[in-house]
């Protein structure tokens, strides 16, 4: 194992869970609405089985991939991988029975890949020529054991965030539209997780249409920002992926925030004002498998529907996108393409 400093560290701890968000959540992301709709033949319904369970293969890949980035061994990188998976919250007893279901508590799954980390390299010194016998069991028990103590709080801390969105409802259209387009905006570029956030509070309607558009802005401006200095197949993985690839670099330079809320702020007020509906699965997705606007045809009404979809959804995001990239980037420099950089993955 390498020394690392503790920046280098907790890149490690981000980086690596951005990527695992990447590969386990984004197959259901590209085709869950299309499978939704195809007639469900044995082949469709073992393709929503596969990209189901590999949503909650969440922690196990968080873990490796934290693991590879801290260039730790493979005994290390699989021990780090029990202890997150049943302290990530995939897992439930009913009755005795133990379930898997879901992707876990996203804020619990990263607290536990670092404590893990931590563990890992304590006993990876303490034990010696003994570690291939008793490291497993000693991260899975210490590890997993500190992250299952941790998970109430991590559930507590999503569902307060919960609440917050739910008062957001309440006010008034447009206010609620801005509010909730800045508020998810937010929340797709943090440890938390918005699908669950916005499943467990039931967001429906135009709230959940402002909030899907607060994420496709906040995907398009980071984007389209910081394309200078991504890849292509990057570049597309922010807004047909996930913008939460983009988690360390937000976190580790705040001003970031600054563009992102205020075009997904315009962005919500816009889809508000155009009465874009949504439902509680598409509100935290964005534009990930086209869920936000193939949701808004759907559950929307009125006339020129299409038109509005592609005004909301479409040419407001690309248009705000492009403007924060002039006024940060280009007018005030408060922002560096280099800042959004990403490690290939």
């Amino acid at each position: 194992m390498d020394k690392l400093s503790k920046k280098e560290f907790g890149l490690a701890i981000l980086n690596g869970n951005a990527s695992a968000i990447i590969v386990a959540l984004i197959p259901a992301a590209l085709i869950s609405q299309l499978l939704a709709v195809m007639p469900q033949i044995e082949i469709v319904k073992t393709l929503n089985m596969m990209v189901t369970l590999a949503q909650s293969a969440l922690p196990l890949i968080a873990a490796f991939a934290v693991g590879y980035l801290l260039k730790f061994g493979t005994i290390e990188s699989a021990s780090m991988g029990l202890a997150t998976f049943i302290a990530s919250g995939v897992v439930t007893n009913h009755n005795g029975q133990f379930i898997i279901s879901g992707s876990g508590i996203i804020l619990n799954i990263m607290l536990t890949t670092l404590m893990a980390s931590l563990v890992t390299v304590f006993f990876h010194k303490v034990l010696g020529q003994l570690r291939a016998v008793f490291e497993p069991l000693a991260v899975l028990v210490v590890g997993g054991g500190l992250g299952l103590l941790t998970l109430p709080v991590m559930v507590f801390i999503q569902n307060a965030i919960g609440k917050v969105v739910e008062a957001a409802t309440t006010t008034a259209p447009l206010i609620m539209g801005i509010l909730l387009g800045a508020l998810f905006a937010i929340l797709i570029v943090s440890p938390l997780s918005s699908v669950g956030i916005a499943t467990a509070i039931g967001l429906a309607g135009i709230g959940a249409g402002a909030a899907n558009a607060g994420i496709v802005t906040a995907s398009l401006v980071l984007a389209i920002m910081g394309m200078k200095e991504n890849s292509w197949g990057l570049f597309i993985a922010h807004f047909m992926g996930s913008p939460k690839i983009q988690m360390a670099n937000m976190l580790s330079k705040p001003k970031l925030f600054i563009p992102v809320i205020i075009a997904s702020a315009i962005s919500g007020g816009v889809t508000s004002l155009f009465k874009m509906a949504g439902t509680p699965f598409s509100a935290g997705f964005g534009m990930s498998g086209f869920i936000g606007p193939i949701t808004a045809l759907n559950e929307s009404s009125g006339g020129h529907l299409g038109i509005r979809v592609m005004i909301a959804f479409f040419v407001v995001p690309i248009a705000l996108a492009f403007l924060m990239k002039y006024i940060f980037i280009n007018k005030l420099h408060l922002v560096d393409a280099k800042d959004l950089k990403l490690p290939e993955v």
